[in-house]
């Protein structure tokens, strides 16, 4: 299972962020193995439609769990919609 998370940082050791849509980064991680990536949320600075690009991303980078903050309830839709738990 890969896990997405919303972040100050891209690593480990960041905080959670508690926007999604427009947090700076995810932390993509493999909680069996530890394995994880960094990435940088493109939809951070968008004017609007921020939270289904990033829902978007989320559902792009095969993650099936994500642990943030605050969901928009197009956000929510749209990863519902997927099948990520939020």
């Amino acid at each position: 299972m890969k896990i997405a998370i919303s972040a100050h940082q891209p690593n480990l050791d960041s905080e959670i962020d508690a926007r999604f849509g427009r947090c700076r980064y995810f932390v993509f991680v493999d909680p069996q193995t530890m394995d994880f990536t960094g990435a940088e949320n493109p939809n951070a600075a968008i004017p609007g439609g921020a939270g289904i690009g990033t829902a978007q991303l989320v559902v792009q980078q095969g993650a099936q769990a994500i642990i943030t903050g605050n969901l928009g309830p197009k956000a929510q839709q749209a990863l519902s919609a997927a099948g990520i738990q939020m």
